[in-house]
C-alpha cells in the first residue's frame, strides 16, 4: 500500500468523481498500489454490474486519479474479484 500521504491524494482524486458514481448507486474503494506505479481499485454497488463500468473506470476515475496523482501511472479496476481493462 502506498505512504498515507500518497493514499491520501489517492483518495482527494477519487472524491472528486466519487459524487457521480454514488448518484448512480456505486463507489470505488482502493485496493493496492504497486511500486512502479500501478493503482488497483474496486469498483462497488451498481459500478459492479454496469455495462458502462469500461467508460467510467477509463475516462473517468483513471483520468482523474493520473492526471491529480503523477505517481499513478496506470488504474486497474475489479469488478468483484475480476479485473477490468
Amino acid at each position: 500500500m502506498p505512504d498515507s500521504s500518497l493514499l491520501l491524494k489517492i483518495e482527494n482524486a477519487l472524491d472528486t468523481i466519487r459524487p457521480y458514481l454514488q448518484s448512480d448507486g456505486g463507489d470505488v474503494e482502493v485496493v493496492g498500489f504497486s511500486a512502479d506505479g500501478h493503482l488497483t481499485i474496486r469498483l462497488l454497488g451498481s459500478c459492479q454490474s454496469c455495462s458502462m463500468s469500461h467508460m467510467t473506470m477509463k475516462a473517468g476515475i483513471e483520468r482523474a486519479v493520473i492526471r491529480a496523482v503523477p505517481e499513478v501511472i496506470s488504474v486497474i479496476a475489479l469488478k468483484s474479484d475480476v479485473e477490468v481493462e
